[in-house]
């Protein structure tokens, strides 16, 4: 889902995105470009920063970004809270892998 807006600054126009976030279903502004390099990164997904952060995580435990993102999309699914407490319980998951 994307939704445009545009910016004014003082030079140019920038165009934000409103994303959602594959995982968790987060939503962000982001710039097109920003979007881009993110879907870049992971097979063509758009993550929001902590499940990038995750998934960045995952790979230490997975040998390739594909099985890292099915991972973390699989324990995002795991939760039918909002958005908010799925972001929370990740972001602890991922604080007890690095304790460890």
């Amino acid at each position: 889902m994307c939704v445009e807006l545009q910016v004014r600054s003082s030079e140019n126009i920038m165009e934000i995105e409103v994303v959602k976030c594959e995982c968790c279903g987060l939503k962000e502004e982001c710039t097109e470009a920003y979007i881009n390099s993110v879907k870049g990164k992971f097979e063509g997904k758009w993550l929001c920063g902590l499940c990038s952060e995750a998934v960045r995580d995952e790979l230490n435990n997975q040998s390739a970004i594909h099985e890292a993102l099915k991972a973390h999309i699989s324990f995002c699914r795991k939760y039918k809270s909002n958005p908010a407490v799925r972001v929370a319980d990740a972001m602890r998951q991922m604080l007890r892998r690095r304790s460890s």
